[in-house]
């Protein structure tokens, strides 16, 4: 039975159909969530005439309960709590700075690889595009959407070509808008809407990156996991 998308360049093409409202306005910025969000955020920026940038996302695993977040820290110095958790389980502020300060030095590690030395684009006051391959439970998009409130973003738009429906509804809640070519009640995997669902490296990121001209082209040695 054939897939709703072949692969991610055709899902950010359908995706772009649905975002056509925003094509060619000054104050439209697209982020793409690496690593699969950036070969669908490029289509989505080639098709709006906007440009294009990663946001980058590290949740915070309790210790021991890496599964559990305590929060999440991103692109910009942002860094999210979850009130919820941190309450309930009764963690000490010394313990979320101790995780916070080892994924920061991965999310560091992460932008020099896609962008260089050139700084994240400014999002305050933007249309924020926030693109991802797909989303699943909605953890990462929903901490994405709280930074980028931290970081004073205008208008915030969550885009996938594939949303569950649970998701769409909490994206609802959370952005000032979502897109989506597909949102199916059923949800089992991200990679079960594609025909082609590789690996995408951080590598890949860097030259999808480098041709839409956010940055140089250069060599970078695998930084995948």
């Amino acid at each position: 039975m054939k897939k709703p998308f072949f692969n991610r360049t055709e899902a950010g093409k359908f995706l772009a159909e649905n975002l056509s409202a925003y094509v060619d306005r000054n104050d439209v910025l697209v982020l793409a969530l690496p690593r699969g969000g950036v070969p669908v955020g490029v289509e989505v920026a080639k098709r709006l005439k906007a440009p294009l940038d990663v946001f980058v996302v590290r949740k915070l695993g309790l210790p021991d309960h890496l599964d559990l977040a305590m929060g999440a820290i991103a692109t910009g110095g942002v860094r999210v709590t979850n009130r919820d958790v941190v309450e309930g389980w009764q963690i000490p502020e010394m313990v979320i700075d101790a995780v916070a300060a080892q994924e920061q030095e991965e999310l560091a590690r992460r932008e020099r690889g896609y962008r260089g030395d050139l700084p994240p684009h400014e999002v305050k006051g933007k249309t924020v595009i926030l693109v991802d391959d797909g989303i699943a439970t909605g953890s990462t998009i929903l901490a994405a959407v709280a930074g980028l409130r931290q970081l004073e973003a205008g208008r915030i738009v969550v885009a996938a070509p594939v949303i569950a429906g649970s998701s769409y509804y909490r994206a609802r809640r959370a952005a000032d808008d979502v897109a989506a070519v597909i949102v199916p009640e059923e949800f089992y995997s991200i990679g079960q809407w594609y025909e082609d669902f590789s690996l995408i490296t951080d590598d890949d990121v860097h030259e999808l990156l480098a041709r839409a001209k956010l940055v140089q082209p250069m060599a970078v040695q695998s930084t995948a996991r």
